[in-house]
């Protein structure tokens, strides 16, 4: 068996084994997907952290990893609350315990920031500059949209005001995740068929402009089947499907980027034929904020 055949099959099997553990997250209910948003934290963080040191840098591992828990405890906590109080509320709910998690989510955030100054000082390392940079840099590449990615069923499934449902619906984070998935697809056929011109060599000599409005038709043709099963707008789906695959190339070409800077082919070796953590699920990492600032703004009009 070739090498090439080999990898293939790793890779493959790999990802059938990935997708179970994605599935069965999404299955278990609110409790699983966070368990599995937190694991998809906790691993992209420590791989950040080994990035930084292979350029020099000395972060803070054990504050950001601190920080970065507990700003996923605020969130978690809020939007736990929120099906709690019967399932999933519309996208402008302001209630009392929406506003204090906000108010400690920023207190937390702030707190990190002034810490890791205070802490640098008793360290004594070279270079605090970039110690200093790369923490919150982790904690702002990781915890933070980790943290929205939380909200984002929520909100999708409160999407329509009058069909609120109360109990959890995992199709509604297996489809988000099928537009970051269904991008990655059809970019990659999109971009051995017909790829010419360079999107961006210096990064990612592999992808093309090809590939990248490849990419662009499968997330929205996978939006479109999204709003079919869940009976939802089209527009909205669709919509949401054209923001997650502009920002899942974005992603792929930032973690592209600090691999090429720290020297490594992959963030880590965590999933066979895939890599480490932020190989696999950096799209869906930097996607989640600006998704959820779409779905804020489509709501005005809806």
């Amino acid at each position: 068996m070739s090498d090439k055949m080999r990898n293939l099959l790793v890779r493959t099997a790999s990802g059938i084994v990935l997708f179970g553990i994605v599935l069965g997250a999404a299955l278990m209910g609110f409790i699983g997907f966070s368990a599995l948003m937190l694991v998809i934290m906790c691993g992209g963080l420590w791989e950040f952290y080994a990035l930084a040191r292979a350029k020099g840098a000395a972060p803070q591992g054990l504050l950001g990893l601190v920080c970065s828990l507990a700003i996923f405890s605020v969130s978690f906590i809020g939007v736990y609350l929120t099906w709690q109080n019967g399932g999933t509320t519309t996208v402008f709910d302001c209630s009392f315990d929406a506003i204090l998690v906000v108010i400690v989510g920023l207190f937390v955030t702030a707190l990190c920031v002034a810490l890791s100054f205070v802490f640098e000082v008793f360290r004594n390392r070279p270079n605090p500059i970039m110690n200093i940079a790369t923490t919150l840099m982790g904690i702002v590449y990781l915890a933070l949209p980790i943290a929205v990615m939380l909200l984002i069923p929520s909100v999708l499934q409160g999407f329509d005001f009058d069909n609120v449902s109360s109990e959890w619906n995992p199709l509604y984070f297996l489809f988000y995740l099928f537009l970051v998935w269904g991008n990655d697809v059809f970019a990659y056929l999109a971009g051995i068929s017909f790829g010419k011109h360079k999107l961006c060599e210096r990064l990612s000599p592999k992808k093309s402009w090809e590939g990248f409005v490849g990419g662009i038709v499968g997330s929205v043709a996978m939006g479109a089947v999204a709003a079919c099963v869940l009976e939802e707008s089209y527009l909205v789906w669709m919509g949401l499907a054209l923001v997650v695959a502009i920002m899942s190339v974005v992603g792929d070409l930032v973690e592209s980027m600090f691999k090429r800077d720290a020297g490594v082919k992959d963030s880590g070796n965590i999933l066979p034929g895939h890599g480490g953590i932020l190989d696999r699920f950096d799209a869906l990492i930097v996607s989640a904020p600006f998704a959820l600032i779409y779905l804020y703004i489509v709501a005005i009009f809806v």
